[in-house]
C-alpha cells in the first residue's frame, strides 16, 4: 500500500508543470501583485505627484509623460530590455541578445534570479522598475521639452542607459555584483541613474521662462499629495517585493520602508519648520518619497532601528539638496528629480554601507557599524560609476536629439502651455 500511494504521489508531482518545477503559489502571487504595485507607482501615483506641480497649463502634458512611458517601456522591455538586462553576461557590463522578444522567457523558473516563481512572472516585476525610472527624470525638465523629443529620449536612455546598469548591479556576471556593492531594490540602478540624467537633463535644456523671476507654485497640491500616497502605498511592492517572495525578508523590507519614509516625512517637516517658520504640506510629501529613496537600497538590508535614522537623515539631506543648494547654483531641476532622487539615492547607497548586517540578510554583507568598511567603499564605486555613466551618455542623447527634433519648445508654446501645444487639450475648463 505504501508503495502505492508512493507511486500515486510521484505521478501527481510530474503531472504539475508548477510542483516539478518548484514554483511556490504564495512566492508567485506576491510579486505578481507587487508587480501591479510597482505599476500603480508610475501611473497615476507619479503622474499625479507630478501634475500637482506643476502650473495648470501643462497638468495634461505632466500626466500624460508617466502613461507615455509606461507604454514605450512596456515594449522595449518585452522585445530587448529585458535581455540587454538580465540575459547572459558579456564582459560584466551587459546581458546578450539569447532573451530578444523573451526567447526562452517562460512559466518555468529561471534559477539564476528567482527558483520559486515563473520566469515571466520575474520579467514582469523587473519590467516596472524599468518603465518607472525615465518617468522620474520628466520631473527635471517639466513645462519645457518637446514631447516628441522627450519620448525619443526616453527609448533611448532606457536602452543605454537603464539596461546597462541594471545588469551591473543586478544581472549575473555583473561588475559591480560581483565586486559586492548591495542595491535592494534599486538605489543605483533606479534612482541615482534617473537624478544623474535628470542633472543633466535641468543643464541641457535650461531654465523655464521666468525661473526666479515669476512666482510658479504648484497648481493643485490635492493630486500631488494623492500621488504622494499612491507612491507610498506602492513603494511596498517596490521594496518588499524584491524579496522575490512571500517570507520574512519581505516582511523585513515592507518594515523598514514604513518608518523609512515616516521618519523622513518628519524630518523634512521639522527642518523646514525651523528654516522657513512654517511646515508645508508639500513638505511634508516630498520628505516621505525623500524617505522611500533612500531606503530602497537598504531595504533588505538594515534593521527597523537602522531604517529610521535612515528615514530621519534622508528627509534633512533632501531638504538642503532641495531648499539651500538648488537655489545657490540656480539651476532649474522643476520638480526635484535629482534633488530627491539623485541625492536619496546616494545618501541610500551610502547608508547600506553603514548599517547593512548579514543578521538582517546572510545573504548581503555587514557594513561599517557591524564593524566592516568594506561595503562601504563598493558603495562608493557603485554610486560613481552608475552616476558618471548616466549623467555623461544621457548629455550625448539630449545633444543628439537636439540635433535631430529640438529638445525644448518655442518660447511662445512655453508661455502658453505644452497642454494645449504639444496636445491640444486643456486639463481644467473653467
Amino acid at each position: 500500500m505504501s508503495k502505492l500511494v508512493y507511486a500515486l504521489l510521484i505521478c501527481i508531482l510530474s503531472a504539475s508543470p508548477a510542483l516539478a518545477a518548484g514554483i511556490d503559489t504564495g512566492d508567485t502571487a506576491w510579486v505578481l501583485m507587487s508587480t501591479a504595485l510597482v505599476l500603480l507607482m508610475t501611473a497615476p501615483g507619479l503622474a499625479l505627484f507630478y501634475s500637482g506641480m506643476v502650473r495648470r497649463k501643462n497638468v495634461l502634458g505632466t500626466i500624460m509623460q508617466s502613461f507615455a512611458v509606461l507604454c514605450a517601456v512596456s515594449i522595449q522591455w518585452v522585445l530587448i530590455g529585458y535581455s540587454l538586462s538580465f540575459g547572459p553576461d558579456k564582459f560584466g557590463l551587459i546581458g546578450g541578445l539569447e532573451f530578444f522578444g523573451l526567447a526562452g522567457v517562460g512559466q518555468e523558473p529561471n534559477l539564476d534570479y528567482a527558483a520559486t516563481i515563473p520566469h515571466q512572472a520575474f520579467m514582469l516585476f523587473q519590467m516596472m522598475f524599468a518603465v518607472i525610472t525615465p518617468a522620474l527624470i520628466a520631473g527635471a525638465f517639466a513645462e519645457r521639452m518637446k514631447f516628441s523629443a522627450f519620448l525619443i529620449f526616453t527609448l533611448l536612455w532606457t536602452t543605454l542607459v537603464y539596461d546597462p546598469v541594471a545588469h551591473w548591479v543586478w544581472g549575473v556576471g555583473g561588475w559591480l555584483r560581483v565586486l559586492g556593492a548591495l542595491d535592494f531594490a534599486g538605489g543605483a540602478v533606479v534612482h541615482i541613474s534617473s537624478g544623474a540624467a535628470a542633472l543633466a537633463a535641468a543643464l541641457m535644456l535650461g531654465k523655464r521662462k521666468g525661473y526666479l523671476t515669476e512666482v510658479m507654485p504648484p497648481h493643485n497640491l490635492p493630486l500631488t499629495v494623492i500621488g504622494a500616497g499612491l507612491l507610498w502605498f506602492g513603494w511596498f511592492g517596490f521594496n518588499a517585493g524584491s524579496a522575490l517572495g512571500a517570507n520574512g525578508l519581505a516582511a523585513t523590507a515592507f518594515l523598514t520602508t514604513n518608518t523609512a519614509a515616516a521618519g523622513a516625512g518628519l524630518s523634512w517637516m521639522a527642518v523646514e519648520w525651523i528654516h522657513r517658520g512654517k511646515p508645508t504640506l508639500l513638505g511634508l510629501a516630498s520628505g516621505i518619497v525623500a524617505g522611500l529613496v533612500a531606503i530602497t537600497p537598504a531595504a533588505g538590508f538594515v534593521s527597523p532601528v537602522s531604517s529610521i535614522i535612515i528615514g530621519l537623515a534622508a528627509g534633512v539631506v533632501c531638504y538642503g539638496s532641495v531648499a539651500i543648494i538648488k537655489p545657490l547654483l540656480k539651476y532649474d531641476d522643476s520638480l526635484d528629480a535629482f534633488g530627491i532622487h539623485g541625492i536619496g539615492g546616494m545618501f541610500g547607497a551610502i547608508a547600506t554601507g553603514l548599517f547593512a548586517t548579514v543578521a538582517v540578510n546572510p545573504a548581503g554583507a555587514d557594513g561599517l557599524i557591524s564593524g566592516s568598511a568594506a561595503l562601504l567603499g563598493k558603495q562608493l564605486i557603485a554610486i560613481g560609476a552608475s552616476a558618471l555613466y548616466s549623467f555623461i551618455v544621457s548629455v550625448v542623447i539630449l545633444k543628439a536629439i537636439d540635433l535631430v527634433v529640438g529638445l525644448r519648445v518655442a518660447k511662445d508654446d512655453e508661455v502658453q502651455g505644452l497642454d494645449i501645444t504639444q496636445h491640444s487639450e486643456n486639463g481644467y475648463s473653467l
